[in-house]
């Protein structure tokens, strides 16, 4: 093809419409074809297959159990074409290093489980939430996915986590919605004479956070219990001198959020500190968008605003310090509150 036909060519595509805005369309829906075919990759198990060692197209349908062989070649070409496998000489496959990236990474494993699968599955089914049709239930359904993808921001809560514990010097700490058990083994940690109990409602995160705390030599001086944390007032475990409350009162209908915060304010040792860090509502996309997932779930759940939220705090009796931006770039603040005593 000449110079002069490729140049008329380009310029027809320029003029045809808005290239701008049909280029980005073009690369948004590629990078989106790339994040499903990772989960694919995932859930029909040819990562994990691949993971013990190289295998030909036969040998992987035997080891998947699955009779189509020739649409599973074709599905290896689509993900040797995206770079997670590779061909081998004697036809076998073999992962490349972003394909064990995905197999052995928990945070990018299930991050292309979350991604591909109900943070983007709200936008498929949004015409019937729309038209009043029942809600989701992906935090009822997905806490395990959702406490695994949200290691990602234990980095950020770290650094405050571990300069409250220093100030506080705690003997009794609480981690409410505890998830992987990533922040209640940080407590731990860095009070090394503490002792600590995780709550989370779901049983995989539950699971999870029992795992996490074993591996990390933290199980004598922690429980993990399932269940409500409102459970807990009253009973033998408090008080706490520190409750960490991370990424969960977006999580609790709007309506219940200053009894809830009551509660906790009960079991904090007069003079404890409550740590709040959360997800707040900004204009950015990222929290715009689980704005929108939050409301689209059953019960009336958003993101909080952070003057909403330090208003909240003193309806529930405690005294909340300035809220910290702790994340740069992110909606995520950490607000720490001591009730009076």
């Amino acid at each position: 093809m000449s110079r002069l036909s490729t140049a008329r060519i380009l310029l027809t595509v320029l003029r045809a419409g808005n290239a701008r805005a049909r280029l980005r369309a073009t690369r948004d829906g590629q990078a989106a074809v790339r994040l499903n075919t990772g989960a694919a990759a995932v859930r029909t198990g040819v990562l994990d297959a691949l993971a013990g060692g190289p295998a030909a197209t036969s040998e992987l349908a035997r080891r998947l159990g699955t009779p189509e062989e020739d649409l599973l070649a074709a599905f290896l070409r689509v993900l040797e074409s995206v770079g997670l496998v590779r061909a081998e000489d004697g036809g076998r496959w073999s992962l490349t290093a972003g394909g064990r990236a995905v197999a052995d990474d928990d945070l990018v494993r299930a991050s292309h489980e979350a991604f591909a699968g109900f943070h983007t599955g709200l936008y498929r089914e949004l015409e019937p939430l729309l038209a009043g049709g029942p809600r989701r239930r992906d935090v009822v359904e997905h806490g395990g996915v959702i406490a695994r993808v949200s290691t990602a921001f234990e980095p950020f809560v770290d650094d405050v986590l571990r300069e409250t514990v220093a100030a506080v010097a705690p003997r009794r700490v609480l981690d409410v919605g505890c998830g992987a058990g990533l922040q209640l083994a940080t407590m731990l940690a860095t009070a090394p004479r503490a002792e600590g109990v995780g709550v989370d409602a779901d049983a995989d995160a539950a699971d999870l956070a029992r795992r996490t705390l074993a591996d990390r030599g933290l199980a004598g001086r922690s429980q993990v219990l399932r269940g409500d944390v409102r459970d807990l007032v009253g009973g033998a475990e408090a008080p706490f001198d520190l409750v960490l409350l991370a990424n969960v009162v977006y999580y609790v209908p709007v309506g219940e959020r200053v009894a809830l915060l009551r509660s906790l304010a009960e079991l904090i040792a007069p003079g404890g500190t409550l740590l709040v860090v959360t997800t707040v509502a900004t204009p950015q996309l990222t929290s715009r968008h689980f704005d929108l997932l939050l409301r689209a779930q059953e019960g009336a759940t958003e993101l909080p605003h952070t003057d909403v939220l330090v208003g909240q705090l003193v309806q529930a009796g405690l005294e909340p310090a300035a809220p910290r931006r702790i994340a740069p770039g992110m909606p995520l603040v950490a607000v720490a509150v001591v009730r009076p005593g």
